[in-house]
């Protein structure tokens, strides 16, 4: 039977406890006609786009690089961009309203329904639920302090340098620093130096210290790259098929943003059903009718997705969805029979069969 109007007034004369902090057991009890109510799910998919931010910045001393290190590409102007990274799809259900159903059943053993924490059925006559693993999802990544914005940076600015008016002269002092550094750790390394580290831990922290100098000073001449990732994650119902429909922009500037925003570029997701949920056939070929009070669940269909961004594709698959199926359901005798109960468990994302079978 379904339920609109009335759920409201069904809902006030469920029996019903909290098992554990994420999900709920309601009991068919005399208290409530030996009814349980609840809805089936509409899929949804939550799009975890995770985006590669890059800024470079040129050194000071760039237009002499070449000159005192004989580097031909340093850095000399400012760039700033977004890249897609990587892209992940995951299922889950939401309550879909209209699909809400009681279950009718006759007295006897109590059957019981666990709900999860979005209100769904997750399984009927079974307490002991197998923890779905979550999903992996990236997590956000800061950029790295650069070369520039270390301390040993401000550590290797000498007197002269800064004393030092022309940019010609700081950069002549700096790459001279550089191989004075170069020409320490050689030192070090083959035990030419008159004072040694006295154990192996000094020795390291003084090699850190000359590289962390080295590195500060050669990009004064060849610029510097930092790079983070912004990670959002977008759900997105799925609904008819669509060659390109826009889910996300990404921006030179802003990184991901909103479909409507045009100043980035479109990461676009094309769906199409590949298989719709059927009824059951009876022996004749026809489509079986539903029990009456029985216990529904969704026959789900399969939608093959495909999500590109700037011309590459970076993630295809095929998913199944409550939406794309039908509604059928279990006799809810089988559920209340007092030497052998069943049991059933559903899979939340699209209401669908995961497993029946009977209690020992």
């Amino acid at each position: 039977m379904k339920i609109k109007s009335l759920l409201s007034a069904c809902l006030a004369i469920l029996a019903s406890t909290s098992y554990g902090q994420t999900v709920t057991k309601l009991t068919a009890t005399k208290a409530n006609d030996f009814g349980l109510i609840y809805s089936l799910p509409t899929t949804v998919l939550d799009i975890t786009i995770e985006a590669e931010h890059t800024i470079e910045k040129p050194g000071q001393f760039y237009k002499y690089a070449k000159k005192y290190l004989d580097i031909d590409n340093p850095v000399t102007e400012k760039n700033e961009s977004w890249q897609v990274k990587s892209i992940s799809v995951n299922t889950r259900g939401i309550v879909n309203s209209k699909e809400q159903y009681l279950m009718q059943f006759k007295s006897g053993f109590a059957p019981f329904i666990i709900m999860n924490e979005a209100d769904l059925p997750v399984t009927i006559n079974k307490e002991d639920i197998k923890n779905n693993v979550a999903p992996t999802i990236p997590q956000p990544i800061p950029a790295q302090p650069t070369p520039l914005e270390t301390e040993a940076a401000k550590q290797v600015m000498s007197e002269d340098m800064l004393r030092s008016q022309s940019l010609a002269k700081q950069a002549e002092l700096a790459a001279q620093r550089i191989y004075d550094l170069r020409s320490s750790r050689n030192e070090l390394i083959t035990g030419q130096t008159d004072q040694m580290p006295p154990d192996g831990k000094a020795m390291q922290l003084i090699m850190d210290q000359i590289a962390a100098q080295e590195a500060a000073l050669t990009a004064m001449f060849i610029g510097t790259k930092s790079v983070a990732t912004d990670v959002q994650t977008i759900t997105y119902t799925p609904v008819k098929d669509t060659d390109k429909s826009v889910i996300a922009r990404i921006s030179a500037i802003n990184g991901i943003v909103d479909p409507d925003d045009l100043s980035g570029d479109a990461v676009t997701l094309k769906l199409q059903v590949t298989d719709r949920g059927r009824m059951p056939l009876n022996d004749k070929g026809q489509p079986k009718e539903m029990p009456k009070g029985g216990v529904a669940y969704c026959i789900p269909g399969t939608a093959s997705i495909s999500i590109s961004y700037d011309g590459k594709t970076f993630w295809d698959g095929s998913i199944d969805a409550a939406q794309y199926g039908v509604v059928f359901g279990l006799d809810p005798k089988m559920f209340s029979d007092k030497k052998s109960p069943a049991y059933l468990i559903l899979d939340p994302a699209t209401g669908g069969i995961k497993e029946l079978g009977t209690i020992e």
